[in-house]
């Protein structure tokens, strides 16, 4: 299995996604975008938007919908409810999200994949994707003194 956090593996080009789409890339889009390029963790929407107080609340969700719509940005929901984006960085992959501060790491596994080719024979049907996410306290949470 490999884990990917705050490394900075080859990301996709958002804006260049949007145009190939037909969408226009409009300042404050752009500005949306180039946030998001930077992040290295999970973030919340509106955590997006609270860093671009002079970009509306519209076009912060829309781009974000939109980036989710085409593949690269994963929406991933808390246990609590709270929903958490993450830059796709992988083609397939699958999420630990930390339940305590929300950040969110990425891993591929190649047991997993077996499994779900093995439970493909078993099912009735085709099946054209799955989502894994596991729910723990991350490392750094974990060796934080309790208060």
């Amino acid at each position: 299995m490999s884990i990917i956090t705050g490394a900075d593996p080859a990301r996709p080009d958002l804006l260049a996604v949007l145009e190939d789409r037909g969408h226009r890339v409009t300042t404050p889009r752009r500005a949306v975008i180039d946030l998001l390029d930077s992040k290295h963790d999970g973030f919340s929407a509106e955590g997006i938007r609270s860093e671009l107080p002079g970009v509306g609340r519209a076009t912060v969700y829309r781009t974000i919908k939109l980036l989710v719509e085409v593949g690269v940005l994963c929406k991933l929901t808390l246990p609590d409810g709270a929903t958490r984006y993450t830059l796709a960085r992988f083609e397939h992959h699958h999420h630990a999200l930390c339940v305590k501060c929300g950040t969110v790491s990425e891993f591929r596994d190649a047991t997993i994949e077996r499994l779900m080719r093995t439970m493909g024979q078993e099912i009735s049907g085709e099946i054209v994707g799955h989502r894994m996410e596991f729910y723990v306290v991350c490392r750094q949470c974990h060796d934080q003194p309790a208060d």
